[in-house]
């Protein structure tokens, strides 16, 4: 069975009470379960990491390397401000996606850019929670295409 990583990174541990008018109420723990249910009705296991540390956010890409499949990223604010995150998903050569619950595209300028969509697979931004079950399907479809 694959296993995905599903990373989230800094101030994600506030979903559900940082500004809901943006975020929603779906809380970060509500997201692990509606994901875990998810991937195992695709046959996938998932391993949730959350930090708002990007050093330790690198580690956990790092040891995903031998680990995971795959990996679905929420980088938060580090998705416009770190090459470092840039470079750490790229070194490990595995499909990532990255998701946002907002749609980055509609805020403010500075959320336009996004370092990390130079190297994963792709984006999926704006439905909320769907956004990771989206992500895990896309992944799904990647690692079971051979």
């Amino acid at each position: 069975m694959s296993s995905i990583l599903i990373l989230n990174g800094p101030n994600l541990n506030l979903l559900g009470t940082r500004q809901p008018e943006v975020y929603g109420r779906t809380t970060l723990a509500d997201i692990q379960r509606l994901c875990s249910d998810h991937a195992k009705s695709l046959g996938l296991d998932v391993v949730f990491e959350q930090s708002n540390h990007e050093g330790a956010l690198i580690d956990h890409i790092h040891a995903a390397k031998d680990t995971h499949a795959g990996i679905v990223i929420n980088a938060g604010a580090y998705t416009h401000t770190s090459v470092a995150l840039m470079d750490a998903i790229a070194s490990v050569d595995l499909p990532t996606v990255e998701v946002h619950l907002s749609n980055i595209h509609a805020r403010e300028e500075f959320r336009h850019v996004s370092y990390i969509s130079k190297v994963v697979v792709g984006q999926i931004c704006g439905f909320g929670a769907q956004s990771y079950l989206l992500a895990l399907d896309a992944l799904n479809s990647r690692v079971n295409a051979t």
